[in-house]
């Protein structure tokens, strides 16, 4: 039971959970109406395989979606237990219904008639978007996830690379039926377009920078970080493989304007300086967003 997330009932983070999941489903079927299905865009998942039985048969998106999501919920509850609540249950419901809505409100026009790239990217953003707030609202897509799920729980092999495989058939499902190969190319660019967008939305715009510093002038770069940037740090003892000779090594995250500062410092107190900068996606902790603000937000 620990897999399923509940809030107190009409409290302020019950609202924020469930508008955000009705305000993702709401995003996620513009994506797909506007941009995706149109242009028979085949972007993994159940609604890709929605989009292909529905150019096929002309059965509607999101309920075709809606006939694989709910066995395959169920499925999942059976052989992985507890982990889907409702508002996961909620989720694919409302995008269902938001999808066949708004067709039926706007149609099957792509609203970028003559740019299939764009509308690729345009509806991965759109997608991406709509599931990173359902996602911030504890709950997951369903679909083919749940298939990833009892995938890597009786092979073993990571999520993350069997939700890619399982992403991968159904692009592939598409190319067979429709005979284009430029439709699983734009479909991959919507995927990974999705990805990325997801993880901005789950992890934020950063502009922070992970520092590693070797140099014999530790203690001047020290100083310079805590007095005058106001930045904490980590001295980690080293050993050098050339020569064996001790090192200390400053470990420090700083944003890209104190970045230039200290790098600018370290060229006039230590030029032979060395000097490792690693893009950080999110950072927690003092000095930067609480860890209980991250899991708190919702």
């Amino acid at each position: 039971m620990a897999f399923i997330q509940y809030e107190k009932l009409f409290s302020r983070k019950w609202f924020m959970s469930y508008s955000f999941i009705t305000i993702g489903a709401f995003i996620m079927a513009a994506g797909f109406v506007l941009f995706i299905a149109p242009h028979r865009i085949v972007p993994g998942g159940v609604y890709g395989i929605a989009i292909v039985i529905h150019n096929l048969f002309g059965f509607p998106i999101g309920l075709t979606a809606l006939c694989f999501d709910i066995p395959l919920t169920l499925l999942g509850i059976k052989i992985l237990g507890p982990r889907f609540g409702i508002k996961t249950v909620l989720g694919f419901v409302f995008t269902a219904f938001w999808v066949d809505f708004l067709t039926y409100l706007y149609g099957e026009t792509p609203l970028i008639e003559n740019d299939i790239l764009l509308s690729s990217i345009f509806g991965g953003v759109f997608i991406g978007l709509g599931l990173g707030l359902i996602f911030k609202a504890k709950a997951t897509s369903g679909g083919s996830d749940i298939i990833a799920m009892i995938l890597s729980k009786y092979t073993k092999l990571p999520l993350g690379q069997l939700m890619i495989l399982v992403d991968s058939v159904i692009v592939l499902f598409g190319l067979i039926v429709f005979r284009d190969w430029k439709i699983p190319l734009y479909s991959l660019i919507s995927i990974y377009v999705t990805g990325r967008v997801v993880d901005l939305v789950l992890q934020g715009l950063s502009y922070d920078k992970t520092l590693f510093i070797v140099s014999e002038k530790h203690q001047l770069i020290r100083d310079k970080i805590i007095g005058d940037l106001n930045r904490g740090g980590t001295f980690i003892n080293g050993k050098g493989m050339y020569d064996n000779s001790e090192k200390t090594i400053i470990y420090t995250v700083l944003n890209r304007r104190e970045m230039a500062i200290i790098q600018d410092y370290i060229h006039q107190v230590d030029p032979m300086a060395f000097l490792v900068v690693v893009n950080a996606n999110e950072i927690l902790g003092e000095g930067f967003r609480s860890l209980r603000d991250k899991v708190e937000d919702v």
